[in-house]
């Protein structure tokens, strides 16, 4: 049995482990193991080498940023800088039809460019933004639809950890990539937001019958000021240090806890037990993701020792798709993988195998990044997996709101990221203007 026979049989393998169940990790690693076994012909070797993989992939110094941000949006949401992000947002957009709606939008828009991690976002807004928009008479399938399409900005909009885990994966500037990713972010929820007034109008019975902002009690202006400046100042000490230079993404991330951290002990939001939580989670967290980078990095490796990315990529130069081909085919199956597995599991298994071949087309991976991220978060709507769904879900306390009735109300929003994607892919320069500038 030749390298290649073991590299194809060792990729058929962990897709069907993967689709029975078993922890993509494990999989991933299991695979590498046996590949390796089976080409070098020794099982003490396999290990040895993949002991050295396992080392090399998370001794690096960048791999700080990682627990840094995820500790920042942890404390983030533990302080109530969610709840507030709603508050301001709503107050700026209840003049509009569906002002709650862009608020939610607007909300998280705000809550993105402070945490990283779209499970929060969901998290956070299905305790405070779900219960308000049913309140305020917009429907269970619309209240819910809207956290969970707007949750998926926390994973484009920076900081973002799928961003830092593909910059990882694929050596690129992780501050290259948070940059890039700002124009898609905000394209994608000015997308949101005009597709909310366009289904309040257009689409009534979806929506719901919403209560009119002139019913609203009197509004205290100063009290919006104090929950806004936390926010501000916290977006422009993390953002404004990575992009003017000042710090690098790994300090930002440490500055940002710090401040973060400040700012809960001022509100008198983190007792003790709250930060013991906060931390068991973060090295939770932290822990699988780790995990999983080292199993990726196992499985390039084996893949690279197989020659299988090289075959790959002379295969697609022999059939001739095209460029076009090649991104088309590589986007339709992240959309289709997206409907039994995260977003992190699709760019670690993916990654490995089409990097090598985008790599020799000359194709700009910052740009491809960003591609990426956005045929992934599609994932994290569309069922039956959704996470973003399922996380809403398991955070209701309305057992009366169903996961099909979750799901109808983020299909619009799905949507809107296909079209957002479809742009970005006729317009590079989206993500490529403010690096050049």
């Amino acid at each position: 049995m030749s390298s290649l026979d073991v590299g194809v049989l060792s990729l058929i393998l962990m897709v069907l482990l993967v689709y029975s169940g078993l922890y993509v990790s494990i999989a991933l690693m299991l695979c590498s193991y046996l590949g390796v076994w089976l080409m070098k012909g020794s099982s003490v070797l396999a290990g040895k080498l993949l002991a050295i993989v396992a080392y090399d992939s998370i001794a690096s110094y960048h791999f700080g940023v990682i627990p840094l941000f995820v500790l920042m949006g942890l404390i983030v949401s533990a302080a109530g800088i969610g709840r507030d992000a709603f508050d301001v947002a709503y107050v700026i957009f209840r003049r509009l039809r569906g002002g709650l709606g862009v608020g939610a939008v607007g909300a998280n828009t705000l809550f993105a460019a402070i945490t990283g991690i779209s499970i929060a976002s969901a998290s956070v807004f299905t305790k405070v933004a779900v219960p308000e928009l049913i309140r305020h008479g917009y429907s269970k399938t619309f209240s819910t639809g809207v956290v969970a399409g707007s949750s998926v900005l926390g994973m484009l909009i920076p900081p973002s950890l799928l961003l830092i885990l593909y910059g990882v994966l694929a050596e690129q500037s992780v501050g290259d990539l948070f940059l890039a990713g700002v124009t898609p972010g905000l394209l994608l929820a000015v997308f949101f937001c005009c597709g909310i007034v366009l289904m309040a109008i257009y689409f009534p019975r979806f929506i719901g019958q919403p209560i009119s902002y002139q019913e609203e009690a009197r509004i205290e202006w100063r009290s919006l000021l104090v929950k806004s400046v936390p926010m501000l100042g916290l977006i422009t000490l993390v953002l404004g240090g990575i992009y003017g230079g000042v710090f690098t993404p790994i300090e930002a991330g440490a500055v940002g806890c710090l401040g973060t951290f400040i700012i809960g002990v001022i509100k008198k939001a983190l007792s003790w037990q709250v930060c013991w939580s906060i931390l068991n989670e973060t090295g939770q967290i932290t822990a699988s993701i780790c995990f999983l980078i080292i199993a990726a990095q196992m499985y390039s490796r084996m893949l690279a020792v197989s020659g299988l990315p090289f075959e790959f990529g002379q295969w697609i130069t022999t059939v001739d798709i095209g460029f076009w081909g090649v991104i088309f085919a590589y986007i339709t199956v992240v959309i289709l993988m997206g409907t039994v597995l995260d977003s992190s599991s699709i760019m670690l298994i993916l990654l490995p195998l089409v990097l090598p071949v985008v790599t020799s087309m000359n194709i700009d991976l910052i740009w491809f990044g960003i591609v990426t991220i956005l045929a992934v978060e599609i994932g994290l709507l569309t069922p039956p997996f959704g996470l973003s769904v399922y996380v809403i879900k398991s955070t209701l306390d309305d057992s009366s709101i169903t996961l099909s009735q979750i799901f109808s109300g983020a299909a619009p929003f799905a949507f809107m990221m296909l079209l957002v994607l479809g742009i970005v892919l006729a317009f590079p320069v989206l993500t490529t203007a403010l690096l050049r500038w």
